[in-house]
């Protein structure tokens, strides 16, 4: 590790296989807090290349615990890097609910907040979700809810022992770029919310070369989501599009409306009120865009309009509720 730290500290780059290397070596235990927090610090400095990124995503998904028996449903993902530093709810999570309401199917890959007060792991371990292994419970919560929950440390145990790190350290690391690329699953739909246009050229490179069905968000005021806080673009494998929120008869949303609070729990609240049709228009409306960017994701013959108005009425109508209910029952156990 001190070789490749004085590497690093002379702006060097590593090699895709370079990379896998000292990811596994990580995971493995073979090096130290301090080395870690070292190595992971690098990278606030400088930009990550495409090798580098590659690389460390080929050793997490080389050491992931397999789960080929939910790639059976062609799920579709909507997550965020974090680390835009907006501590917003959990907009992607209640998204994913709505996408599942509206009759998709989802497999969610999510941690614990590192950079932020409420990551989905906290929002899900506050509505009592016992996190688990178990393919049989995963299987019958998408089967009867559309829905399964992979909570990240339990399918990769590099993400586990870097996790004191990324906590302590509290800022945005590079496992905020890698999070969203190694579902286990590796899903072939995907929605990605970036907190940067740079961001976004990455994982377009990498998303193309896996032909896979994607859409990448970015909000240009910084954000990794569709906010509607300003003009946001979408990118996916047919074009790049850029909308400002009247354009899709939203009104613009101000910053303090995505609040997330002080704790997973008072998160937790405003996550129940979206999903029981009782939060403000600025949170359903946040929630709805994003899921019906999921519902295109998955539907690309459906125009923007009518995503929109299929995620406005599984929230409306009360199915994502019924699918968070349903969803409760089967991972409480």
């Amino acid at each position: 590790m001190k070789e490749i730290l004085s590497r690093l500290f002379e702006h060097q780059y590593l090699n895709r296989q370079e990379a896998k290397a000292i990811l596994s070596n990580m995971a493995q235990g073979k090096y130290n807090e301090s080395q870690i927090a070292a190595f992971i610090t690098v990278y606030f400095m400088r930009s990550i290349s495409v090798d580098e990124i590659l690389g460390f995503r080929d050793a997490l998904l080389e050491m992931r615990v397999p789960v080929e028996e939910l790639k059976e449903y062609n799920p579709v993902d909507i997550v965020g890097t974090g680390g835009d530093g907006k501590n917003t709810f959990n907009i992607s999570t209640a998204a994913c609910f709505v996408t599942a309401g509206a009759g998709y199917k989802v497999v969610k890959h999510g941690n614990y907040g590192a950079t932020s007060i409420s990551g989905a792991s906290n929002v899900m371990e506050e509505h009592g979700v016992k996190f688990t292994q178990d393919m049989n419970i995963h299987k019958q919560s998408v089967e009867e809810t559309n829905i399964a929950y992979l909570h990240a440390p339990l399918f990769n145990l590099a993400l586990k022992t870097v996790a004191p790190v990324r906590k302590s350290l509290a800022v945005r690391t590079f496992f905020n770029i890698l999070g969203p690329i190694v579902n286990p699953i590796i899903p072939k739909r995907q929605v990605l919310g970036v907190y940067d246009l740079k961001m976004a050229r990455l994982y377009n490179y990498i998303y193309q070369e896996s032909g896979h069905d994607f859409s990448i968000v970015h909000s240009l005021d910084g954000y990794d989501e569709i906010s509607l806080t300003d003009t946001f673009k979408i990118i996916n494998k047919h074009e790049e599009s850029i909308y400002n929120p009247e354009d899709l008869g939203f009104k613009k949303i101000a910053p303090e409306e995505l609040y997330g609070g002080n704790s997973p729990k008072e998160a937790a609240k405003i996550f129940d009120r979206v999903l029981n049709n009782q939060a403000t228009e600025a949170q359903k409306n946040v929630v709805i865009i994003n899921a019906a960017t999921a519902i295109q994701t998955c539907d690309s013959s459906f125009d923007f309009n009518t995503c929109i108005q299929k995620a406005k009425e599984s929230l409306e109508s009360g199915k994502a509720l019924q699918t968070l209910i349903r969803f409760l029952e089967i991972n409480r156990q």
